[in-house]
């Protein structure tokens, strides 16, 4: 598999490095760690409704999507790739690599409860001080726009499905009653005005 006139990616290396004993299991890669010279721009993209896309095409394999999620890396600077231990690529991400599609609480209602999130790929996030809820509003709609941290820097944009479960659990803020929030692990997250 050629990517550019200077380098060329071993499959079947970078598929050991992935994935080594051969199948997707809970340990991520450490992609962290990898900083290879190369970088290629292949027309890679993830849309807004979480489809991932390659030179214009939908890729429709489940299995290859989940595969590619696990080798992304959100860089300081803002800029996403899909990284391997000898090239790295750009990927285009629209507004977040991840949908968070559905929302559980473990734990009584309340403070001591732990919220945890499922995404469009299968990865499971636990909103927390180290996954942190954030919610933009847009300033001419008023729509919000929620997000979980699943690893790195990349976030979940949470479903309207999603939303209106997590503002099913929501509560007035410890600091001003006219704040709506939840809690996770012990952590306050606000939503959205209580009005």
């Amino acid at each position: 598999m050629t990517s550019s006139s200077t380098t060329t990616i071993s499959l079947e290396e970078t598929l050991k490095d992935i994935l080594p004993e051969g199948k997707l299991d809970g340990k991520l890669p450490p992609v962290h760690l990898w900083n290879p010279e190369h970088s290629a721009d292949i027309g890679m993209e993830i849309r807004a409704d979480g489809g991932w896309w390659h030179d214009g095409s939908r890729i429709n394999r489940e299995r290859l999507v989940k595969l590619f999620s696990r080798i992304l890396r959100k860089d300081e600077d803002g800029q996403t790739w899909l990284v391997t231990p000898y090239e790295k690529v750009i990927v285009k991400v629209e507004d977040a690599p991840f949908l968070g599609v559905r929302v559980d609480r473990v734990g009584e209602p309340g403070r001591d409860q732990t919220l945890a999130f499922l995404t469009n790929l299968d990865d499971i996030t636990l909103a927390g001080p180290e996954a942190p809820i954030r919610v933009e509003t847009d300033p001419e709609t008023g729509e919000p726009a929620p997000y979980v941290l699943v690893r790195g820097r990349l976030e979940a944009k949470l479903t309207r499905a999603a939303f209106y479960e997590l503002v099913e659990m929501a509560e007035p803020s410890p600091d001003d009653p006219d704040i709506l929030g939840v809690w996770s692990q012990g952590s306050f997250f606000p939503i959205g005005p209580a009005a």
